[in-house]
């Protein structure tokens, strides 16, 4: 017990700065997100839960209704990446403006390198096809795919891109934003995409569960970063003069 609270006392006197709060507090929940992740994808390898995918599919496929797809086609807008990007450097540009401050050009750059360096390398190397795909096992992960068919299915960037680009914007706005606006900011869109990608067959279940656990695995990484409290330019070059 001594160790850790010296290990602590250590860390926030070398940076000077604390880690930002997240809950559940500690790292163990960050390892469980990463294990279930992990879980996940070497369980649907193994050709486990994948009657469930297809299942799903099958029920969505048979349930289809016109408005109930215009309308979740509408709200899977709020799961695009790009204009989810270009909405967060609007406003970190304004706020970095009026702050004289680079922290949020720099949250929205990690966030933005966050998203690309997971999502995309996991979707080329998982190579599985979406849920609309009409080939023989679309449903397997490592699948063996023709050239031009869609193979990016795993896991869902919508969902990703969700989880983080609301969760920065309510680091941005946070100090104009009520505790419980932040928190609804948080989940309100993630609970929306995952229905909005399954209904659509956009996306397999089990797609939008491996992107739930990637997202929040990355949210809380940033999360933790002090952002408001990082260094600014001017006083790391008076500090280095000095």
């Amino acid at each position: 017990m001594g160790f850790v609270q010296e290990t602590r006392d250590q860390r926030t006197t070398l940076t000077g700065r604390r880690l930002g709060r997240v809950w559940p507090a500690g790292w163990w929940f960050d390892v469980l997100l990463l294990v279930a992740f992990v879980a996940l994808t070497a369980a649907l390898a193994a050709g486990w839960l994948l009657d469930l995918d297809q299942g799903v599919a099958d029920w969505v496929t048979d349930h289809q209704w016109d408005p109930a797809y215009w309308v979740t086609r509408t709200l899977n807008f709020l799961g695009n990446g790009s204009p989810l990007t270009i909405v967060c450097a609007a406003v970190a540009i304004w706020l970095g403006v009026k702050r004289r401050s680079a922290w949020p050009f720099a949250l929205v750059v990690a966030a933005f390198l966050a998203t690309g360096f997971a999502i995309m390398p996991l979707k080329l190397w998982t190579d599985r096809a979406a849920p609309r795909s009409t080939l023989p096992d679309a449903v397997e992960l490592f699948n063996d795919l023709p050239p031009g068919e869609y193979s990016l299915s795993y896991p869902s960037g919508h969902l990703v891109n969700t989880i983080v680009w609301y969760g920065v914007l309510a680091l941005l706005l946070a100090p104009w934003l009520s505790r419980t606006a932040r928190h609804w900011l948080r989940i309100a869109p993630p609970a929306i995409v995952f229905c909005t990608t399954v209904y659509l067959n956009y996306h397999w279940v089990t797609d939008s569960a491996a992107g739930l656990l990637l997202g929040l695995l990355l949210d809380r990484l940033l999360k933790r970063v002090p952002w408001p409290s990082l260094p600014r330019p001017a006083d790391s070059s008076a500090k280095s003069r000095a």
